[in-house]
């Protein structure tokens, strides 16, 4: 039994030798129709957690959405500052009540090539395509997640080849953001049709790069799509690199070494197992690695907090907004951020709407204030008779040690405090059922606009019919925020989020920990990378020197 184990192995690694052998053999070689290419014009990088679909319409989370932006393009697009950039579509029009928006196409975007197509190979993208999908984003049968992104939408329908209409039920003024999501990339219908399941690993689309090879669990390779429309400012095409790897190592500790030893040339985020060998307390790269590597910072749209449910036993002490406060004026943020994340994060002592929105409310939220921290948990004990408040906190192991820091820091101000580690599909059930009392969260915007952030307070966002975790309700937030999705005017809009934002902090349904950031780590010859707040990957500009 044990040689034939061995055997098994043995065959498995050959096995897998052989793969990545034909793996080099693809990036390296060509077929006679193309030139060949050195290593350092493919740009290569890690995807911890996999990839699971290369359709669109299941471009969920960030691991898809990566390598969808290289592959297709959608009606508009977002530059690094979040302000919306026309795509496939050149221009577009919206009616005076916001609701009718025309979009005019470009006539120069082609498909990626494949015998499909007919004798040409490609043909051009016009609206018909875009009507096709959408209307596959919203069929049951495919059951796309993005399906939502069209929930406010009455109907939409190709009035020729270059015209795109589309009409929404009431004003809703985010919607060019939305459509900027990787949901609404546009796909051809033959490729869908004939691929059908298997569409998810043999895409078509538009992009800067065309699929070349996907060895599931292994490794992915895109190729230079020469058909792509874009061009830099000088005429020159874009892209240009000529080939992305994608490898699947899970261990980000293994990642972090392949990185160090410039086998891979870009690594994202920052984990614990790595973060005390290449950063300082103060957020900045030790001395060793300063010659050697390159570290990009930003604004990330996505707030760290823990989420009280307002709807449990009313003896729980979190029923009490005394304690709530006291939680929130409990801990030291700085600190947190500056032992436990090495500098990376911005302490949340402004409000729940992130840095990095340009709604981003400056007002002056929770700081660390013990004695006024104390002085609320001792006011709950002479109005409730409960002398020995205990609370507990929620979390997964990835966020153990923060919560421990604010367990002891809140024992100081006389509030026992539990930390129940559990695993992550745990705690998303028992925070959307409700049977969690406090329970860490973070949440990351799907669309530049801080409607995201304060929906999740709106009371008809009850979960599980919505994403208020906390059941939070208030007469005049909802009053705010049914006004501001009508809101036509970006100012006055901003004005009525920040207002919902100060309500929140008053009422203090969440504990704001930190508005994360996003770092990058590349290596020196990694040119025009360029960072962003929503932390998309946008390769088409990138150069390898």
């Amino acid at each position: 039994m044990q040689i034939n184990h061995i055997i098994k192995i043995s065959v498995k690694r050959t096995n897998l030798i052989i793969k990545l052998f034909l793996i080099v053999a693809i990036l390296t070689s060509c077929s006679k129709k193309e030139s060949k290419f050195s290593d350092h014009q493919v740009f290569r990088y890690n995807e911890h957690s996999n990839i699971t679909s290369l359709d669109p319409a299941f471009a969920k989370d960030q691991r898809n959405i990566w390598v969808v932006n290289q592959l297709y393009n959608g009606l508009v697009q977002l530059d690094d500052s979040l302000q919306v950039q026309p795509d496939i579509a050149k221009s577009w029009t919206i009616s005076e009540d916001g609701k009718i928006y025309q979009f005019t196409l470009r006539n120069d975007v082609s498909f990626h090539k494949h015998k499909l197509f007919g004798k040409d190979s490609t043909r051009t993208v016009n609206a018909t395509d875009f009507e096709y999908s959408f209307n596959r984003l919203l069929d049951k049968n495919v059951a796309s997640p993005g399906g939502w992104v069209l929930q406010n939408v009455k109907d939409f329908k190709a009035g020729n080849d270059s015209v795109f209409t589309i009409n929404l039920k009431q004003p809703f003024p985010p919607f060019l953001g939305l459509l900027a999501m990787k949901y609404c990339s546009v796909v051809p219908k033959e490729a869908v049709e004939y691929f059908g399941n298997t569409f998810r690993a043999n895409p078509i689309g538009t992009g800067p790069f065309q699929f070349k090879l996907w060895v599931e669990n292994t490794k992915l390779v895109l190729r230079k799509n020469p058909l792509f429309y874009e061009k830099d400012l000088q005429g020159n095409q874009l892209p240009y690199l000529e080939a992305v790897a994608v490898t699947f190592l899970p261990d980000k500790q293994s990642e972090f070494l392949q990185f160090i030893q410039g086998n891979i040339d870009f690594m994202k985020s920052l984990d614990a197992s790595y973060k005390d060998d290449i950063l300082k307390t103060n957020g900045t790269l030790k001395e060793k690695y300063v010659d050697k590597i390159k570290m990009q910072t930003g604004p990330y749209l996505n707030t760290e907090y823990l989420g009280i449910y307002l709807d449990g036993d009313n003896e729980y002490p979190t029923k009490s907004k005394l304690i709530r406060q006291a939680i929130n004026y409990g801990f030291d943020r700085e600190k947190m951020i500056k032992f436990l994340r090495n500098g990376i994060g911005i302490p949340a002592t402004s409000g729940f709407i992130p840095k990095g929105l340009p709604s981003f409310n400056n007002q002056k939220g929770y700081s660390f204030q013990p004695q006024k921290a104390k002085a609320l948990v001792e006011k709950y004990r002479k109005e409730t008779g409960n002398n020995n408040p205990e609370i507990t906190i929620t979390t997964n192991s990835n966020y153990l040690d923060l919560c421990e820091f604010i367990q002891r820091e809140l024992q100081n101000i006389g509030l026992k405090t539990n930390v129940d580690v559990i695993p992550p599909s745990t705690l998303r059930q028992g925070k959307a059922s409700g049977k969690l009392p406090i329970f860490r969260a973070s949440w990351i915007a799907d669309y530049p606009d801080a409607e995201n952030y304060v929906s999740l307070f709106y009371s008809k966002n009850f979960t599980p019919n919505g994403p208020n975790y906390t059941h939070f309700k208030n007469e005049k937030f909802d009053e705010l925020y049914e006004k501001s999705i009508k809101e036509v005017d970006v100012k006055k809009r901003h004005q009525l989020y920040q207002k919902m934002d100060s309500i929140i902090i008053s009422e203090a349904p969440v504990v704001p920990l930190y508005y994360d950031e996003v770092i990058r780590f590349t290596q020196k010859n990694i040119q025009n990378l360029g960072i962003n707040p929503i932390d998309l990957l946008n390769l088409k500009r990138v150069r390898k020197e």
